[in-house]
Order: C-alpha cells, then sequence, then structure tokens
C-alpha cells in the first residue's frame, strides 16, 4: 500500500542478473533499492535474472531499505511472470513494484489487480506500486495515471532515456545537460553573445511533479548516465528538486550519498523553517496573519512550505 512515510531520496537501481551487487545492495544506504529485470537485463538472461531476485529477496536481509522489483513492461511476455512469480514467491518482503513505461490508468490497474488476487490467497497486506513515465503516451495521459488506484500508487519516476527516445529528443545522453538545449544573448557592444544552456527536461519533470503532488505521489527525477560526473548528477539532482522531485536514481552505488546529500535538507533550511513556524505562531497568538522574519513576508503559505519540510526531516531522522 501507497506509504506516505517512505523516503524516496536515492534510488538505487541493481541488475537482476548481478549477484555481488544484489548482495550488497541493502547495505548501501539507499532509501530504495529496485532489482531490475527490465532494461539492465538481456532477452536471454530474464527467466535466470527473475530466479535470481527471487533467491536475492529471500536470502538478504532487507530491513535497512525499502526494496522493490522493476518487472517487464506491459506490452511484454515476461510481465505477468514477473509479478505472479516473484510476488507470490517474496510479496511479503517487497515494499513496491515498480512498473515501466506506464502510458494509462489501465496499465496501473492491470498491475494492481494482479496484486490484489495474489495477496488476497496469502493474506498479505496491500504492496505499493510507484511507476515510470517514460514515453509520449505516458506524459500526455500522466495526470489520469497519477489518479489510479490510490490505494496503491505511491510514486512515479521521470525516466529521462525511453522518454527522449519516445518523444525523439536529438540527444543521446541519459539525462544531464544538451549544450544544443541553449539561448544566444542579444550582442554586447563589441559584438560578443554568450550562450546559456537550458534544462531540456524541465517540461516533462514539471508536469509530472504537477500530477504527482495534485494526489498526493512522490515524484522521483530518474537516471544520469555519467557516474563518474559527481558534479554534474549534483546539478541534475538540484534541478529536480527545485521544481519539487523528492528523489533521484542512483544507477551507480556511487551516487546514493550523492542524491540523499542533496534530498536531505540542509541544517540552515532546517533551522529557517523551524523560525518561520515559531515566528507564525507567536503572531497568531497576536491575532496577525503575516509577519516579517529577516526582512520577508511570512505568511500561510510560508507555513505550508515550512511544515513540508519539517515533515521530511523527521521522516528522515527516524530512519
Amino acid at each position: 500500500m501507497a506509504d506516505n512515510a517512505r523516503l524516496h531520496r536515492s534510488e538505487l537501481a541493481v541488475p537482476g542478473t548481478n549477484l555481488r551487487a544484489m548482495e550488497k545492495a541493502p547495505t548501501l544506504g539507499a532509501d530504495v533499492v529496485f532489482l531490475d529485470l527490465e532494461d539492465a537485463v538481456a532477452p536471454d538472461d530474464k527467466e535466470q535474472a527473475r530466479a535470481n531476485v527471487i533467491e536475492a529477496l529471500g536470502t538478504h536481509d532487507w530491513s535497512s531499505t525499502a526494496v522493490s522489483v522493476r518487472i517487464n513492461g506491459l506490452d511484454t511476455h515476461w510481465c505477468y511472470r514477473d509479478i505472479v512469480d516473484v510476488v507470490e514467491a517474496r510479496g511479503d518482503v517487497l515494499d513496491t513494484v515498480l512498473v515501466p513505461k506506464v502510458g494509462s490508468a489501465s496499465d496501473v490497474e492491470f498491475v494492481a489487480t494482479l496484486l490484489d488476487q495474489i495477496e488476497q490467497r496469502n493474506g498479505w497486506p496491500p504492496i505499493g506500486i510507484h511507476i515510470l513515465i517514460e514515453t509520449a503516451k505516458g506524459m500526455a495521459d500522466v495526470e489520469s495515471i497519477a489518479r489510479a488506484r490510490p490505494d496503491r500508487l505511491e510514486a512515479m519516476v521521470f525516466g529521462v532515456a525511453d522518454y527522449a527516445a519516445s518523444v525523439q529528443a536529438r540527444t543521446t545522453n541519459i539525462g544531464g545537460a544538451n549544450p544544443h538545449y541553449a539561448v544566444l544573448t542579444d550582442a554586447d557592444d563589441a559584438g560578443a553573445r554568450e550562450t546559456h544552456w537550458g534544462d531540456q527536461w524541465h517540461f516533462g519533470i514539471s508536469r509530472m511533479v504537477a500530477a504527482c503532488r495534485a494526489e498526493g505521489l512522490r515524484p522521483i527525477d530518474g537516471p544520469f548516465g555519467d557516474y563518474n560526473d559527481a558534479d554534474g548528477y549534483r546539478a541534475a539532482a538540484r534541478r529536480a528538486a527545485a521544481l519539487g522531485c523528492e528523489g533521484k536514481w542512483a544507477i551507480h552505488p556511487s551516487q546514493v550519498a550523492l542524491a540523499n546529500e542533496v534530498f536531505t535538507p540542509a541544517e540552515e533550511e532546517i533551522e529557517r523553517a523551524a523560525r518561520i513556524l515559531q515566528a507564525m505562531e507567536d503572531a497568531a497568538k497576536e491575532g496577525m496573519g503575516a509577519v516579517s522574519l529577516d526582512g520577508r513576508l511570512v505568511d500561510a503559505a510560508s507555513i505550508r512550505m515550512a511544515r513540508n519540510l519539517m515533515t521530511k526531516v523527521e521522516q528522515m531522522r527516524a530512519r
């Protein structure tokens, strides 16, 4: 079932073919680990990867992290066996199922219905669903998808690589900046012009974030392909955080700490949020609806933002 207290600052991808990586994954500090049966697994290895994942879920201690399995797409013949075999064997361990290339609300309903039946048969509590928005169809229908199965749906991830392919974007990078997505300034007195890069994925992430927040879901940014570029990863994560995302994928263990760093509020942010709440509490006692703090207006909207931040901080401290 959708868990309002679960953290998604870092979601670590682990191929279902990599036995050593699955063994180490619970110890790497990620909020969520997803064992991948889809893109990271070649077609000839799908059956073995599924068996590996079932074994890993039953063998390793997952108590220090949330654990998920990315199933194959609903347009493949591996999908239903991924759900039935893995969930029937290890549904008591799984926190969520990660569904790729979701294009409509009915895709969520299909997975949820299978989970309903498996859980009823075994007497298990509901398993959450989080999904990838990574196609033009999914983005075009993202609002109705966000309303599907509110008892199950927990988070959406922006899958930048498949989304780029789906909309035929002219890039081969997995996330990050694109020098061709830029504007030129007007010429200065010497005739020189500056180039300012933009964020090619701003619209997609923003729309997904709005759809998520409207329905109480968590928006998560997807992969950053160059795992040797820590600064580039931080920059991409900060852009996503600024737009309202509350986590990012890690496709390499080195990215886990970077994601946790970016999506954990800094001490000065926490201190200011606490001061805002105290200032508004004092103002309310005096019958005032807004006050000035450090030369800036603080009102009801400020309270909502501060409370959101402090709620996340409490969840992080509890973990």
